[in-house]
């Protein structure tokens, strides 16, 4: 397991040697979240990287990534742990062939770590496995009570298990909890935490991401492809295309041996950088022409 960067610019240094380009205000909060380890709370518009912050981190900081993707109707037992109840009702007959009769020691003998089936909350802290960086992924999806239970953890990296005890971490887990603000998340898990809006990156930090993650892409063609998305993203959109869109179409173009971008070009490949159908049909044609002929001034 790797230390903990020093400094802001060790930071941003450990984001960029996994191909993340953080901005210096991006980079401080990190930095401050790992130094305070306190929680780092990352809102922002999906596709802007937010995810990518944790998995990045276990990999610099050599770390396991323990992910928790949240969604409408999650309970307890897929998020923090369950009782294997096979298994403990295997056991109380055994026991009761073998002649033990004591329910009270068979209640004992069944709600042990043995039994407890840990979840990706619970696996985050247990105390017995390696350090991780804990990954709370579209916090905003899961119902409201769901983030009651979660302020016992973020406040102490603990979880009560009323049948087994408080289970306590030895090494505080680095948290990272995303949101693409679909509601909410409530005032209490925001005070646990360390805030940041991941925005659009800007044209520069954009063409430095594409050249990170796509090296294979022509620099002219890269740099055609990064103004092109960045006056798209200025227009009236249902789902305006995130960093992950920008490097799938400069490699799809690259598939398609374009050395330059051209309305053709753009209006066959729209699928790859838009996801929804009256997006598409809004942009084709004039009006990609229109924004490409913007971008190339």
């Amino acid at each position: 397991m790797a230390s903990l960067p020093a400094t802001v610019s060790d930071t941003a240094k450990l984001l960029a040697d996994q191909g993340y380009i953080a901005d210096r205000d991006l980079a401080t909060t990190v930095h401050l979240a790992l130094s305070m380890q306190r929680p780092l709370f990352l809102e922002g518009e999906p596709g802007t990287g937010k995810t990518e912050i944790a998995k990045v981190l276990a990999a610099g900081l050599g770390r396991r990534l323990v992910r928790l993707q949240c969604y409408d109707g999650m309970d307890m037992a897929a998020a923090a742990y369950e009782w294997d109840h096979a298994r403990q009702l295997m056991a109380i007959r055994l026991a009761e062939a073998a002649g033990q009769t004591d329910r009270e020691e068979l209640a004992r003998d069944i709600y042990t770590r043995e039994f407890l089936l840990a979840r990706p909350l619970l696996a985050a802290i247990d105390p017995d496995l390696p350090p991780s960086v804990l990954l709370i992924d579209e916090l905003d999806r899961a119902d409201e009570p769901f983030e009651a239970f979660l302020l016992e953890l973020l406040a102490d990296f603990q979880i009560t298990v009323p049948e087994f005890g408080t289970v306590r971490t030895k090494t505080l887990p680095v948290v990272v909890l995303t949101s693409n603000r679909t509601r909410e998340v409530h005032d209490a898990i925001r005070r646990r935490c360390l805030y940041h809006w991941v925005d659009y990156p800007d044209a520069p930090r954009e063409r430095a991401i594409l050249a990170a993650k796509a090296p294979g892409v022509p620099q002219a063609l890269a740099a055609q492809v990064v103004a092109f998305v960045q006056k798209l993203r200025t227009e009236d959109l249902f789902k305006l295309p995130g960093v992950a869109e920008t490097i799938d179409w400069a490699q799809a173009l690259t598939y398609l041996n374009q050395k330059e971008l051209a309305p053709a070009a753009v209006d066959e490949t729209l699928g790859v950088l838009l996801k929804y159908q009256d997006d598409i049909a809004k942009v084709r044609g004039a009006e990609a022409a229109r924004l490409l002929s913007e971008a190339q001034v």
